[in-house]
């Protein structure tokens, strides 16, 4: 097992061992609800940790892409049996660590069970096509191929599904991994993986080493026998990631933050625009890379939705989350939590009207932890710096426009471009949002957060590197094409 039960230090797993750091020292994993309970440590490891789990994955690579695909799934299917036993440790795990409620971490769990199966099963898919050739006397095909080693950076809001999106389609298709989790979520990654090991992979196809990301995450981007890049979190260490990759050669894939837009047209259903408003921007606390940031309304509605998000945000409740009445639990991490209230500040000093929330708790029990009230500013224009940068909180800043062609030029008028929603009964309208807007996902009547995991994922402009995670478009990524020809 990966836990000392005495220290209540969880350790690296590498070749199929779990193993102590090359380093003596630890990253202490806090709970946001309550920083005088910690949840555990970590190994805070070294690039000789790094370099081990790196070899063994490349070492393990070439027994583990010889199977066939309906092999693989056989894994990934036992691993999904095992998580589902598991179900409420590692929801519970996931709730400590980074304190979104209970009920959200078991379906975050559900949805990772679900992904493995979903993958299972693509290794009983092709993996290419039959071409035609000009020579008659010539047969021409694609197979794909495995990238080799795949480093897989994962963030700290979705750790369980969003470590397994990753996971799951770089195995099936035949590639080994090294896996870095956040070390803020890094407990849960190894419950995780627990239930890997226990599925009875093979040595070295899956491994994993936590500590600082200058180190780790900066070591699997430059590492020569890591093929392949998989990451989610920040534009900045994104950026660094992908020209590290970049510069020798590797292939990368980045996920990175977003600005979503929901635009309120004046004929939408104000009930259901609100309730799904409320549900994007501050479930998870605003901590999704989807999550509803701006709220753009057309002018005649404007006051009518405004009074009735008001009403109902005042509903939501704050607390513990792994209390059973609790709609939003704290902000992840003290870091997060001063950022999320320095923008609340600039856009206090920009201009914006604070209408609701705006201060973090500290009274009582909330002293404890990470609180912060559900934030509502209006008054917001566009070139204010809490309408273009993404905040990871749940702050809405609303903004009211004259018309719909406004409304889009407003919602795409930032440098991101990963999701956006509209409200309207309006056909025509509709199409005309979907033709326009400059964002990967696009919802209709709908929030802006969440992605069918059967669906491809990933966003435009600065959200992404491009390419697409989950569903079919996955393969892509973790394979290369390959064309045979054959003569006789």
């Amino acid at each position: 097992m990966a836990t000392n039960v005495t220290t209540n230090v969880y350790r690296n797993f590498i070749n199929g061992k779990w193993q102590e750091s090359e380093s003596a020292e630890h990253i202490t994993v806090s709970n946001p609800a309550d920083t005088s309970t910690p949840v555990g440590q970590i190994q805070s490891s070294t690039s000789a940790d790094l370099d081990a789990a790196v070899e063994a994955a490349h070492a393990a690579r070439k027994e583990w892409r010889s199977l066939s695909g309906a092999a693989r799934g056989e894994f990934l299917y036992r691993a999904a049996a095992i998580l589902e036993e598991c179900t409420e440790e590692i929801a519970e795990t996931a709730t400590k660590e980074m304190g979104k409620t209970l009920p959200e971490a078991r379906g975050e769990t559900q949805r990772g069970i679900a992904i493995l199966k979903y993958y299972a099963a693509e290794g009983m898919r092709k993996t290419g096509d039959v071409i035609p050739s000009t020579d008659p006397g010539a047969f021409m095909y694609t197979t794909r191929v495995p990238l080799g080693v795949v480093g897989v950076i994962a963030p700290w809001n979705f750790p369980v599904a969003i470590p397994i999106w990753k996971m799951a389609p770089a195995l099936i298709y035949g590639n080994t991994i090294v896996f870095k989790p956040a070390s803020e979520t890094a407990i849960t990654a190894i419950k995780i993986i627990e239930c890997f090991e226990a599925a009875g992979f093979p040595k070295g196809v899956i491994n994993l080493v936590t500590g600082a990301g200058s180190v780790i995450g900066k070591g699997l981007a430059e590492h020569p026998k890591v093929n392949g890049i998989t990451f989610t979190g920040s534009n900045n260490v994104g950026k660094g990631i992908g020209l590290t990759a970049l510069e020798r050669g590797a292939k990368y894939q980045l996920e990175m933050g977003g600005k979503n837009p929901v635009i309120v047209a004046a004929d939408a259903d104000i009930v259901q625009a609100v309730n799904a408003t409320i549900s994007g921007a501050f479930r998870s606390t605003g901590q999704k890379c989807t999550a509803t940031s701006r709220v753009i309304v057309e002018a005649p509605i404007y006051d009518a939705f405004r009074d009735k998000l008001i009403e109902k945000t005042k509903e939501i409740t704050i607390g513990n989350s792994l209390e059973q009445d609790v709609w939003l639990g704290p902000i992840a991490s003290k870091a997060q939590l001063d950022n999320c209230l320095h923008y609340i500040q600039k856009g206090i000093e920009e201009g914006a009207k604070l209408i609701l929330g705006g201060e973090q708790l500290t009274d009582g029990d909330y002293a404890k932890g990470f609180y912060v009230q559900p934030t509502i500013f209006e008054d917001v224009t566009n070139d204010m710096v809490i309408a273009q940068e993404e905040i990871f909180g749940p702050v809405i800043a609303l903004i009211k426009v004259d018309s719909e062609e406004k409304a889009i030029d407003v919602a795409n008028d930032v440098k991101f471009g990963l999701s956006a929603s509209i409200f309207t009964k309006n056909i025509s309208r509709f199409l005309q949002f979907v033709e326009d807007m400059e964002a990967g996902l696009v919802r209709v009547n709908a929030e802006s957060a969440g992605v069918e995991l059967q669906a491809p994922f990933g966003g435009m402009k600065q959200s992404s590197s491009h390419s697409r995670e989950q569903g079919e478009a996955a393969k892509e990524f973790f394979t290369s094409i390959k064309t045979v020809f054959v003569k006789g």
